[in-house]
């Protein structure tokens, strides 16, 4: 049965591919209200196959239902983790998804009398009002007037001046699953404070929106950064608390003591489930969508393509001024807290809407696409320059690996069966680390 799942999954990228590359300005679909349509790949297949010479419009399938009804997430368990805190001194790793229903944690503890003495702000900021890359300020919560002490800029560890009036840490950080976003890396170096400070950690757990599969290269030692900290691969399948596990249990980071964390797990979920996140994570991902598209698409951001950052698609767009494929045209410009100085900016740039595609392709079939890259390097014009940060793609990639392929003119196909023994291995590790049922 597997066997024939597989060749349906190919069968139905080879559909994708054929389609997208097309000089036909969108990919349609036919709408169908099946709830259960989406959950059988022989059925989209076919669906595609039957509609795709005749659409005329673009109607989008209906998605699952999604289940954040039915789940409670770590914050949600108060009796779990509050008695801890009670006459303790708090330092709360946090930003603006770190809800409980639709109060924010800091307001919630505060309310219910904890200490809490300073908040640790992650890349984006403690409203998540920072665009990409920019560098994030110490300050005051102007609500709270809570201290805010930065953990993106020159100093991405939190050290013993800032915990001296700590006891505890709490971290709870609403992840989506891909190695190169950077909240796992500062939780990484949280659980590093933690330690070398002698402070207890407690991680209050949230779904992973990408949890549904795990692909890509493992990362190589040899490629570690901010953007890439574990020997993992791009899409991980695990929540923040289970890679908490893993990186404690594979002894990435030392310690004598490994009982100094604890993980409040969510209550009902599974990686089976398709989890809609209720905030945006960060500036640039607005909708599902993106989310879905991210790992996929994340790789460009060391190439010449924009991946639509300063516009109102940010990763659901791709394209560069002077492409020769595609209809789909786009001008990036600065937006306040969401893009600054974004490539290209002012510049015309031709290229792809995604938005339909990514709205369901990857809940299907659970894996990345590769064909993005493969066949944007593939018909540029200009090969020498379309690496235009070559150095940072190889971090993304967690190799270099992937871009001498590229370069090399390998398939999709090809370059997805170079990852799979490093990533066979990692499913194996994987397993001893989770906390929820798996997927599959």
């Amino acid at each position: 049965m597997q066997d024939k799942t597989d060749r349906v999954k190919g069968n139905l990228g080879e559909v994708f591919d054929s389609y997208f590359w097309s000089e036909r300005p969108h990919i349609l679909f036919m709408k169908n209200k099946s709830q259960h349509l989406l959950k059988s790949s022989i059925g989209l297949l076919l669906l595609f196959i039957a509609v795709m010479p005749s659409c005329s419009q673009q109607v989008v399938p209906t998605l699952p239902l999604t289940v954040n009804e039915r789940i409670q997430t770590g914050a949600m368990q108060l009796s779990m983790y509050l008695p801890e805190l009670k006459g303790k001194r708090v330092s709360i790793v946090a930003n603006q998804t770190s809800l409980i229903g639709q109060t924010h944690i800091v307001d919630s503890l505060l309310s219910l009398g904890v200490n809490v003495v300073n908040v640790f702000a992650p890349e984006h900021g403690f409203r998540g009002d920072a665009g990409a890359g920019e560098t994030i300020k110490n300050g005051t919560d102007s609500k709270t007037g809570l201290p805010l002490i930065s953990l993106y800029g020159k100093n991405k560890k939190p050290t013993a001046e800032m915990l001296k009036d700590t006891d505890m840490i709490l971290f709870d950080i609403q992840d989506v699953g891909a190695r190169f976003y950077t909240y796992i890396s500062t939780m990484h170096y949280v659980m590093e404070a933690a330690v070398e400070n002698h402070k207890r950690l407690i991680i209050l757990d949230r779904p992973n929106p990408n949890g549904f599969y795990v692909d890509g290269p493992v990362l190589d030692p040899k490629f570690k950064s901010f953007v890439g900290m574990h020997p993992i691969p791009v899409v991980h399948g695990l929540t923040v608390g289970e890679l908490a596990g893993m990186i404690l249990g594979e002894g990435w980071i030392k310690t004598t003591d490994p009982h100094f964390m604890k993980v409040i797990p969510c209550m009902n979920y599974s990686h089976q489930d398709l989890y809609h996140l209720p905030v945006r994570p960060s500036p640039n991902l607005p909708n599902m969508a993106s989310i879905y598209m991210y790992p996929s698409l994340c790789w460009f951001e060391g190439t010449v393509v924009s991946v639509g950052r300063g516009t109102d698609l940010p990763f659901q767009i791709i394209g560069y001024p002077g492409n020769t494929t595609g209809r789909y045209e786009f001008i990036p410009k600065d937006i306040i807290g969401v893009a600054m100085d974004p490539p290209h900016e002012g510049k015309l740039c031709q290229g792809h809407d995604l938005r339909e595609f990514g709205s369901f392709y990857f809940t299907s079939s659970r894996q990345l696409y590769l064909e993005w890259i493969v066949g944007m390097y593939e018909k540029a014009t200009d090969k020498a320059g379309f690496f235009s940060n070559p150095e940072f793609f190889d971090k993304l990639a967690g190799t270099d690996q992937l871009r001498l392929q590229l370069i090399e003119g390998k398939s999709a196909s090809d370059i997805r069966n170079s990852w799979q023994k490093g990533l066979d291995e990692y499913k194996v590790k994987r397993k001893k680390y989770l906390l929820y049922p798996d997927f599959g």
